[in-house]
């Protein structure tokens, strides 16, 4: 998707240094809404799709909802079920990584990464 590299946006950087995955992720809240949500990066096919599914799922989502649907995508990569598996999207197609552990991280890095971001922008508002 790109990143816009615009003061509005709260830039978080997150790598997996034993795959080589490297991504930037970047997040608009405006009242307590994801706004939008950018990422840029290099790694393999299931951390850059994951990263564009992310971002669509998310945007529009108030932090709470975004907050739930990113502890059910993590739920789901490991084999759980996740609590509304409908608000996951084109996410729940991830839900096969549980198959494989060593790609677990390569599907969470930008859920990670936005997940931190959230919490740092709420954080900072309070």
């Amino acid at each position: 998707k790109g990143l816009k590299k615009s003061d509005k946006f709260h830039f978080v950087h997150l790598n997996n240094p034993s795959c080589g995955d490297d991504m930037n992720v970047e997040i608009l809240l405006e009242d307590g809404i994801v706004k939008e949500v950018n990422h840029d990066g290099k790694g393999c096919s299931i951390c850059c799709s994951s990263a564009s599914v992310m971002s669509d799922v998310l945007k529009g989502k108030t932090v709470d909802e975004a907050h739930a649907i990113i502890n059910d995508f993590y739920e789901i990569v490991k084999g759980n079920e996740p609590n509304d598996e409908e608000a996951l999207g084109e996410a729940i197609a991830y839900m096969g990584v549980r198959d494989f552990p060593a790609r677990i991280k390569c599907a969470t890095l930008s859920w990670k990464a936005v997940e931190q971001a959230i919490n740092e922008v709420s954080n900072e508002s309070k």
